[in-house]
């Protein structure tokens, strides 16, 4: 198609720069004559050991009844999110993603006279929905690697509506202690809706954890995002759920599509949310590789920003050009120079074995561009 079509689309929408994902195995296999079975993936936070037994065998279970639609109500999953999170179940709103619950509060809460806050370094997809809005996305820079908690509160005006804030936090990989995140909660004006962004939040520790009832007590106008695609490992699914206010979750089921979770999708995120041994499994697993990913990266002489999720960000010289080095041997990172780091590569943890494949590919792709 010609690209005069897409001069016809709202200029604000032309103007928003396509997300950039993680390779698939599938095209670096084409591109570079590679073996699919050799390639290793690293560069899109997956669960590298899968998801639990337990949800392969609720999505077998389904296959037999795709002709009717799903749920409409997500009830029985709501059931279970609002008791393994200890709230009521209007206080629950699964989504296609957390990414759709993004999508939706943008659609929402904004245009062009209101705008959002992000800190710098955050998700693309924040800004992305916002400018689909034709909203303006202010950004505070960060202080060192974290977020600068005391500037996104003063940022804050009678325009702002939103803030979103993750912790831990992609692509950097820091977060946010739980007493800092409640004092900041505390300092934000009523009228703007913050929304917490937990995708990473089972990697944390269970000290390092903010306390979700804690959170709620504190602030009103808040929406708690978590997801299935990273510890749960059910990113083909799309299974997202948000924590909020009733009054809130109405607003965003009235924007989300009908039937937005799929029947499979629903019955998984239940299964895999009641494994919580397969959960620990990985959580310890990740936590193991990577110290070991870290300890690797020290001994290369290779900055990295020490991280509390499933990914760690280390610097290279040529994000870019190592990225493509790499994947021509058939591992594949993920390069952040959209995020204004060139120098820099995020990696996923992977299996052990993964790793290896990794860290031996990196050291000989360094040697080379150091020679």
């Amino acid at each position: 198609m010609s690209d005069a079509y897409a001069t016809t689309a709202l200029a604000h929408v032309n103007a928003i720069p396509p997300y950039p994902p993680g390779r698939p195995i599938s095209a670096v296999a084409r591109e570079f004559g590679l073996d699919p079975a050799k390639i290793v993936k690293l560069a899109s936070n997956e669960n590298p050991m899968g998801c639990s037994p337990k949800a392969l065998e609720a999505i077998a279970q389904c296959a037999a009844d795709t002709r009717f639609y799903p749920d409409f109500d997500n009830y029985s999953l709501r059931e279970a999110l609002a008791a393994a999170n200890g709230v009521s179940f209007d206080q629950v709103l699964p989504g296609a993603g957390s990414s759709d619950l993004i999508l939706q509060v943008s659609r929402g809460w904004l245009n062009a006279e209101r705008h959002a806050i992000v800190p710098q370094y955050s998700f693309a997809a924040y800004e992305s929905t916002a400018a689909a809005q034709g909203a303006q996305t202010i950004v505070v820079p960060a202080k060192g690697w974290d977020h600068d908690l005391v500037a996104l509160a003063a940022a804050v005006t009678d325009a702002t509506a939103v803030i979103f804030l993750a912790t831990p936090n992609n692509p950097i990989g820091t977060a946010v202690a739980p007493a800092d995140l409640e004092a900041f909660l505390a300092a934000v004006p009523a009228h703007v809706l913050v929304v917490l962004d937990e995708a990473y939040r089972e990697f944390l520790p269970a000290a390092e954890q903010p306390d979700l009832k804690r959170l709620l007590a504190i602030r009103e106008n808040l929406l708690v995002l978590r997801t299935f695609s990273k510890i749960h490992g059910l990113a083909a699914l799309r299974v997202g759920y948000g924590i909020a206010r009733p009054e809130i979750l109405s607003i965003l089921k009235r924007l989300q599509m009908p039937f937005a979770v799929s029947t499979a999708g629903q019955a998984a995120a239940e299964a895999a949310l009641a494994d919580t041994d397969f959960a620990q499994a990985y959580h310890d697993l990740n936590a193991r590789e990577r110290d070991r990913l870290q300890a690797a990266f020290a001994s290369f002489g290779l900055d990295y920003v020490p991280s509390k999720a499933n990914f760690i960000l280390f610097e290279v010289g040529d994000g870019p050009a190592v990225a493509q080095a790499l994947m021509r041997r058939g591992v594949i990172t993920r390069p952040v120079a959209n995020y204004g780091l060139k120098t820099w590569l995020r990696v996923s943890i992977g299996l052990p074995e993964e790793n290896d494949v990794f860290l031996s590919n990196l050291g000989e792709v360094l040697a080379q561009r150091a020679a």
